[in-house]
């Protein structure tokens, strides 16, 4: 086993390969300062010193491109018309259907457990992973290390760096297995390294927690993780609205939440001119590219998606699929 000596050089090693590509923080010195510290963090967190003596595995360098991916995120550069647009494909909403025939047995099991319905639980693997088409191949470790000493959000990646290195360090996964997006996000459903940690299951039994592989423990961690923060069986997500002309958009955003029966009287309608449903749901009013653009009428389950990823459009994108999957041919 390496010595904690040896450690601190190894980790003093690759600094100057880390620090190329980070332009806030771009000195070997400065990259040198934090790794040392984090070092010291992982090691009082409780992660032992084989797993950290096996740094110059897993932080082998930055990740060219990770800087500029998080500065353009879709969800960020779209409009919702054309992000929602191109996640909602007749494609995707064709496979969708098929995976929803290709597992009745899970997807029942997994709904009665959780309460989730399934039409969500597939509209967020579709949306999340194309259906695991694409889950991600940059390496989990060195793309966390990348934006935790990056200033955006470096306190936020920095704690999932250390979820990920205590995912490791009790032997759930294999260094080399940990892939997923550019963000740490992993495997087919894309959770970050505390979500794994706080939702993932084993649902197929097979004493492994496998959201790279096992179908049944993607889709029952997806829904461990939509009814432990408050997903309501009962309910939808919401639904596109039509506003009357000189609506006050005072009202439109998050903070706000009437009954139904409150927007009905407003003027409010379904997008196809119908009245609101009678049932006197608390609803919110959203409309993410500003006056004149798509507007909804939200639920609390829109809520909770919103915790999974802070994105509208993303919200709206999911809760769409869901639509169309139920929606008849």
């Amino acid at each position: 086993m390496k010595t904690v000596s040896t450690l601190g050089l190894m980790f003093v090693s690759v600094c100057w390969l880390l620090a190329t590509n980070v332009p806030a923080k771009d000195t070997e010195e400065d990259f040198a300062v934090w790794l040392e510290g984090f070092r010291v963090e992982a090691s009082s967190s409780g992660i032992s010193q084989e797993t950290l003596a096996a740094a110059p595995a897993v932080f082998a360098g930055p990740l060219p491109g990770v800087i500029k991916l998080d500065r353009t995120q879709p969800e960020l550069t779209q409009s919702l018309d054309d992000y929602v647009t191109a996640r909602v494909s007749e494609k995707r909403i064709d496979s969708g259907r098929r995976m929803m025939s290709s597992y009745p047995t899970w997807l029942s099991r997994v709904e009665r457990k959780y309460g989730v319905q399934r039409r969500f639980i597939v509209a967020l693997w579709g949306i999340e992973t194309n259906y695991g088409e694409y889950s991600g191949s940059f390496p989990v470790i060195q793309s966390l290390a990348t934006l935790a000493h990056d200033g955006r959000r470096s306190d936020y990646f920095r704690k999932e760096l250390l979820d990920a290195l205590h995912i490791l360090d009790k032997g759930l996964i294999p260094a080399k297995s940990m892939t997923g997006s550019w963000a740490g996000a992993m495997g087919q459903c894309q959770f970050m390294p505390s979500s794994f940690r706080r939702y993932a299951v084993d649902a197929d039994g097979d004493d492994l927690i496998d959201i790279w592989n096992s179908v049944p423990d993607v889709l029952a961690s997806a829904a461990n993780y939509l009814a432990s923060i408050g997903w309501k069986p009962d309910q939808t997500w919401g639904r596109p609205v039509r506003l009357p002309e000189k609506f006050d958009s005072s009202l439109a955003g998050l903070q706000t939440s009437l009954p139904l029966s409150r927007w009905q009287s407003l003027g409010v309608r379904c997008s196809n001119g119908s009245d609101l449903p009678l049932r006197d749901l608390g609803a919110s009013l959203i409309i993410p590219d500003g006056p004149g653009g798509p507007a909804y009428l939200v639920y609390d389950n829109f809520r909770v998606l919103l915790a999974w990823n802070r994105s509208n459009a993303f919200a709206v994108a999911v809760g769409t699929l869901a639509d169309r999957f139920a929606a008849q041919k």
